[in-house]
Order: C-alpha cells, then structure tokens, then sequence
C-alpha cells in the first residue's frame, strides 16, 4: 500500500465518513442506517462538537477516529474522549489505527490536553492490543459506571 495519511476531516468528508461511522456502528451490534449515521455526524461538524481524522488509501476511505473535547476538574484542563476508531477489515494490520492514534495524540497535545481517554469492548482484543501497543495504559485505578436513559 502506498503511502497514507490522517487528516482531518471537513464537511465534504461526510460522504466517506458516513459509510464507514455506518460499519463501525454496525461492529458494535447496531441495524444499519447510514443516513442516520450521516445525519449524527453532520450535526457534530455543524456544531462543532467534535474533531474526526480521516484516512484515505487508493482514493477509499479506510478509517476515521472521532475525539470528543471534555475537561478534567481535578487538573483544571482539557481532555479528550477519543470515541470512535475503526479500520476497514482488509486494511486493517497495516498501521492505520496506529496512525489514526498518533493524530488523535497530536491534535491533542496541540490544543494543551492533558490526556486522551478511551473505552473499548472487554471482548474487543484486536483494539485492546492496539492501543497498548500505542502506549495506552488500562486503567487500574477506576471503574466505569454508566447510567442508561433510554432505550
């Protein structure tokens, strides 16, 4: 594969990102709808709620990584919850999530972050061994609750 990059995405990138936010969705056991993707993601760049990389191979879009900002109290500073990565099956085992991770970080550091934070699947192996491989360290010292509000 040649040469690839991570960038970030603008607008105009909805119709590559679309389809993929779909397919990632979908991993994670939701029905497919991708104008409903389409829509969520358009609504976040309209708002600018969040920052999204994009990856582009052979003019295919191949995997995108979606940071949204948050704070800490304790440490008085940004921080940011890199939500969403994915990686097109066949192009996975190349280097673009890892990619995607050094954008994540790079962006982060450059608006004055403290720190990245991220949750995955417990049965997610193949992104657990990413991220560790990325110097990521799980968590020993919290657990995550979360409170459901609807259905």
């Amino acid at each position: 594969m040649n040469q690839v990059q991570a960038q970030r995405a603008v607008l105009a990138d909805l119709k590559h990102l679309a389809p993929l936010f779909d397919a990632y969705r979908v991993f994670y056991g939701s029905s497919s709808d991708v104008e409903a993707a389409r829509r969520f993601l358009h609504e976040r760049f309209v708002n600018r709620e969040s920052v999204l990389f994009i990856v582009i191979a052979e003019d295919v879009a191949v995997g995108f990584c979606q940071l949204y900002p948050s704070f800490s109290s304790v440490s008085l500073a940004r921080t940011f919850v890199l939500n969403d990565l994915y990686v097109v099956e066949s192009y996975r085992k190349q280097g673009i999530g890892t990619l995607l991770l050094e954008k994540a970080a790079e962006f982060a550091k450059e608006a004055e972050a403290i720190r990245l934070n991220l949750s995955t699947a417990i049965t997610n192996r193949a992104a657990q061994s990413l991220y560790e491989q990325a110097g990521w360290v799980r968590d020993q010292d919290y657990y995550v609750y979360n409170l459901k509000l609807s259905a």
